[in-house]
């Protein structure tokens, strides 16, 4: 398995459910987990990263803090619409430190990616990193 980077699979992140001025939405795919988008409160909480063409994605890794239950779904067509459910993931917590938790997507190709925090630990969760492997 390739870790990629998400500038090299001509990856964006196209919607967040919230805004930070301080910490904004990108920082999830900036590959430093110094930075992170951070929620304002409220579940669920989404973002949805696309992709510049069909992309193979066997796991990811999601560094978070607070996060406690996660949805991840795809999409093959050239709109964010018409989910299709992949994985979920219940996180542990982590008091203090980040979480990291390896992620497999199934050999999924998607067009799009939408991570789904249903709940979380605080009312204020924190995305630090999303890493793909192909």
């Amino acid at each position: 398995m390739i870790e990629s980077s998400f500038s090299s699979l001509g990856a964006k992140l196209v919607l967040a459910s919230s805004s930070d001025e301080n910490h904004p939405p990108e920082n999830i795919i900036d590959g430093n987990t110094k930075t992170f988008w951070m929620s304002t409160g409220m579940f669920p909480q989404e973002f949805i990263i696309r992709f510049a063409e069909p992309t193979k994605v066997s796991a990811m890794t999601l560094d978070s803090y607070n996060v406690k239950h996660l949805l991840v779904e795809k999409n093959t067509s050239p709109s964010a619409s018409r989910f299709e459910f992949v994985t979920e993931k219940e996180f542990e917590c982590t008091e203090g430190h980040l979480q990291s938790n390896s992620i497999s997507l199934n050999d999924s190709i998607a067009t799009h990616l939408r991570f789904i925090i249903t709940s979380g630990y605080d009312h204020f969760v924190s995305v630090h990193r999303v890493s793909l492997r192909n």
